[in-house]
């Protein structure tokens, strides 16, 4: 039974309610729904005039290239990030940038320096260190039964 308390608890220091989310860009596509509903051909009551609008291939919106992303700025000082260079994963804290390169230190050692430069970074694996709230729920709600258990087994 100790084995198994000692393993729980281990579990629970290991445990973190932070995780490294990449953080998604706003699609355009779907603003040009929303846009679509609204317009003023379909809300005329004319369905033949609708679905010549429809048909047109002059008016169907192309798909847009999203706008390409800065290194620079995504990656600021002292942030806590993961980053992806040359198919190797990093976990850094970024110091500065000098010039194209980006100067950070891992996150458990502060004295190692790592220089990168920024057309080595995959900037679409850039993930940020952020509070993930529904680990943060499960450690609670696995904590608060545990208690339960505990002191059922206390009194009993």
């Amino acid at each position: 039974m100790r084995k198994n308390l000692y393993l729980i608890i281990i579990s629970f220091t290991l445990v973190s309610c932070y995780t490294y989310q990449v953080k998604k860009p706003v699609d355009p596509t779907i603003d040009n729904k929303q846009g679509g509903k609204n317009s003023p051909a379909l809300a005329n009551n004319n369905p033949m005039q609708a679905r010549d609008i429809k048909a047109d291939p002059k008016n169907m919106n192309p798909q847009q290239v999203p706008a390409p992303i800065n290194v620079q700025e995504k990656l600021a000082a002292n942030k806590n990030v993961k980053i992806d260079v040359d198919g190797k994963s990093y976990k850094v804290i970024v110091d500065r940038w000098e010039g194209d390169s980006l100067v950070a230190h891992p996150v458990r050692n502060s004295k190692i320096t790592l220089k990168f430069h920024k057309n080595q970074i995959n900037a679409e694996k850039i993930a940020e260190k952020r509070f993930s709230q529904p680990i943060a729920d499960i450690i609670t709600v696995v904590a608060y039964a545990s208690i339960g258990v505990g002191i059922w087994l206390l009194v009993r």
